[in-house]
């Protein structure tokens, strides 16, 4: 395996995927990084900034289906009791 093609560990969660960007952030922003770690701090940044988003979109995604049900399960009420009010 070479140091370019490191995913996040299995178990990764969002917190500390999060925690590590912000790690990667203030290590470039110190400027004391060298060219080479420098690449390798934005290539693993990259690759975290993916997978977080990957999460967001998951949980963004799974809030919009309980909204969807709750809408169904309302209109299915509202049918089952007159209609409602227009």
């Amino acid at each position: 395996m070479t140091m370019t093609d490191t995913p996040p560990a299995p178990k990764q969660t969002y917190e500390a995927a999060a925690a590590r960007v912000e790690e990667i952030i203030r290590r470039l922003d110190s400027g004391e990084a060298s060219l080479g770690e420098t690449l390798e701090l934005v290539k693993e940044g990259k690759t975290l900034i993916e997978y977080c988003a990957g999460e967001l979109e998951a949980v963004g995604g799974a809030l919009e289906e309980m909204r969807l049900d709750e809408l169904v399960a309302r209109l299915e009420r509202d049918a089952g009791s007159g209609g409602g009010n227009p």
